[in-house]
């Protein structure tokens, strides 16, 4: 893992590690600082819909969840099942396949999060 120093730029990913935290240069797993263990927010959760940079099809993005890595991915595993789709969870931010916003606002609520649609 050598670093380059032509540029200023950290290193994010090494195909020996994957994902490197660009604080401390370590794998994420073994993150030294642990600056990303809860996202910072005002406590709502917003559900975003996109297409742009999808080839035209719909992803719902919810932001501001309060929750470490592990229990991120948990949570959306539950949404997927729950709307019977696909998606990912990833820097902090779930995204869904598939024009599901009703249904996971409906289930971010009973989960007891304050949870918003946002964007136009």
């Amino acid at each position: 893992m050598k670093k380059s120093s032509s540029s200023d730029a950290p290193l994010v990913y090494s195909s020996e590690f994957g994902r490197v935290c660009p604080g401390c240069g370590k794998p994420v797993n073994a993150c030294a600082c642990k600056k990303s263990s809860t996202p910072a927010g005002d406590g709502t959760v917003r559900l975003r819909r996109e297409t742009k940079g999808r080839g035209g099809k719909t992803v719902i993005v919810i932001t501001g969840l309060p929750l470490d890595a592990a229990a991120l991915t948990a949570l959306a595993g539950d949404l997927k099942k729950r709307c019977g789709c696909g998606g990912t969870a990833k820097d902090g931010v779930i995204e869904i396949q598939g024009d599901h916003a009703d249904t996971l606002l409906a289930e971010l609520t009973k989960r007891g999060y304050k949870a918003k649609r946002a964007g136009g």
